[in-house]
């Protein structure tokens, strides 16, 4: 399962992505916001976030205005590695090398085009492990 969550900057681009999901056959759970009135993203990133790290969701993709603020927020809960996402190598390389399990996107910066692009390469790419793993288990150990 797939935790969303979006501010009302990003309403529009979580809305798409969830028709997205659906055509995939993907599940997702929706921690809002569903309104446009202007409100708090930590309200709706962090749960999303910490659905991520209690396992309830597998990954997580959370967005507002730049993507910036909700990867900060989901970065905060112990357990989550978020990447704000702009470009197909990005989101490659991050679940390939940091095994990231969440993503974040800015819907003023990135198209909805783009943005089905880079969800579809970051759920379907899997962590290389290897020596990467010995460097995802650094970032781990600094989380205590």
């Amino acid at each position: 399962m797939i935790a969303l969550a979006c501010d009302h900057g990003a309403l529009a681009l979580k809305e798409a992505i969830k028709a997205h999901l659906e055509e995939k056959g993907l599940s997702y759970k929706d921690f809002g916001t569903n309104s446009t009135e202007s409100c708090d993203y930590p309200d709706f990133a962090g749960p999303a976030a910490q659905a991520v790290a209690s396992g309830e969701c597998e990954k997580g993709i959370v967005c507002c205005t730049t993507g910036i603020g909700v990867s900060i927020v989901a970065n905060k809960v112990p357990g989550v590695r978020c990447a704000l996402l702009h470009d197909h190598m990005s989101a490659r390389l991050t679940r390939q090398h940091n095994d990231a399990n969440m993503m974040a996107l800015g819907a003023a910066i990135t198209s909805p085009m783009m943005a089905m692009e880079l969800i579809d390469i970051f759920l379907s790419t899997e962590f290389q492990g290897g020596r990467h793993q010995r460097r995802v288990d650094k970032i781990t150990a600094m989380e205590k």
